[in-house]
């Protein structure tokens, strides 16, 4: 029986093969793992013309009609964490290719929501920067006790955002299209505008899935009437917002910081704005990048292609 290929992209801490047992796998296939990623599209052909099988970790490689129109031998796709907005599903289905997706554990991102909410109040890594090279205290930190939370999303993240933000004793006020009031007080969360909520909130957390309708959602407009003592934290999407408007107002340090870890362009190229602001905190996307979320993508991607390979041979 000839082997099928498979291909894992873009394992960027080239962990994929440790985070599971691949051994059984590895007796049917040829497993051919990918640690660089790829921006053009035929490139992206070029490498993965020969392969049955790709394991794709969430939306960092995009898969649309033209790029799987291109590949002949590909007969699965799996994909980490319910939902990848970067597969176009209907082209799948219309190409006769056979998607699957892993399960997925989502403490990840709100964890490094807070984690990187305290570390822009409490000025941390300039703290952690500045003792490592001989100093003792330079900045003064902000308090989160009795300031104001903004939530620009209250789904599953936002929540969770919220019940953290009352034990450190903050208001918490939150804003998208479809929230009422009602289910706002619910989540012990207050309803306000788009408006009141830019221009009231010490801290701005976003929290929404990016779709055509929210993308942009967050424009020059709105981080305009942002305090200058605010700070924006954004671990949902990149393109929610618009990515120069938000490099203007802080090169003119007009709202107090930015931590990010999504962005408009993934891998975030080198002379980029956010990777030298020093009012910026920014972080390569690893919100749901821990061991427990790691072991579970690999392991469930191992399950599912063991699995196929099995019906296949029936």
């Amino acid at each position: 029986m000839t082997k099928i290929k498979i291909a894992v992209l873009d394992d960027y801490q080239n962990v994929a093969l440790q985070m599971a047992d691949w051994t059984t796998l590895e007796k049917l296939s040829d497993v051919t793992v990918f640690n660089n990623h790829l921006f053009e599209q035929d490139e992206i052909v070029e490498r993965l013309k020969p392969f049955d099988v790709i394991c794709l970790m969430r939306e960092r490689t995009p898969v649309n009609h033209e790029l799987l129109s291109r590949l002949p031998n590909l007969k699965l796709i799996v994909s980490t964490g319910f939902r990848n907005a970067s597969i176009d599903s209907v082209a799948v289905t219309e190409l006769g290719i056979k998607l699957e997706n892993t399960g997925y554990i989502g403490s990840g991102a709100p964890e490094l929501t807070w984690a990187l909410l305290m570390a822009i109040a409490r000025k941390i890594p300039q703290e952690n920067v500045s003792l490592k090279n001989g100093g003792w205290q330079n900045v003064i930190g902000t308090d989160l006790k009795g300031k104001t939370i903004g939530l620009v999303g209250l789904g599953t993240i936002g929540e969770k955002i919220a019940s953290i933000a009352r034990v450190f004793d903050m208001n918490v006020i939150a804003w998208s299209t479809n929230l009422t009031e009602e289910k706002a007080a619910s989540k012990g969360v207050r309803a306000v505008s788009k408006e009141y909520l830019f221009q009231n909130a010490d801290f701005i957390s976003v929290h929404l899935v990016l779709s055509d309708r929210s993308k942009g959602i967050i424009g020059a407009a709105d981080l305009a009437m942002m305090k200058p003592t605010a700070y924006l934290i954004n671990t949902s999407r990149g393109p929610l917002m618009d990515e120069n408007a938000l490099i203007d107002v802080l090169k003119e340090n007009k709202i107090a910081g930015a931590a990010l870890d999504v962005f408009e362009t993934e891998p975030l190229p080198a002379d980029h704005p956010f990777r030298t602001l020093d009012n910026v905190l920014a972080t390569p996307h690893i919100g749901y990048v821990t061991e427990d979320t790691y072991k579970l993508f690999y392991e469930d991607t191992v399950k599912i292609i063991e699995n196929w390979i099995a019906e296949n041979n029936a």
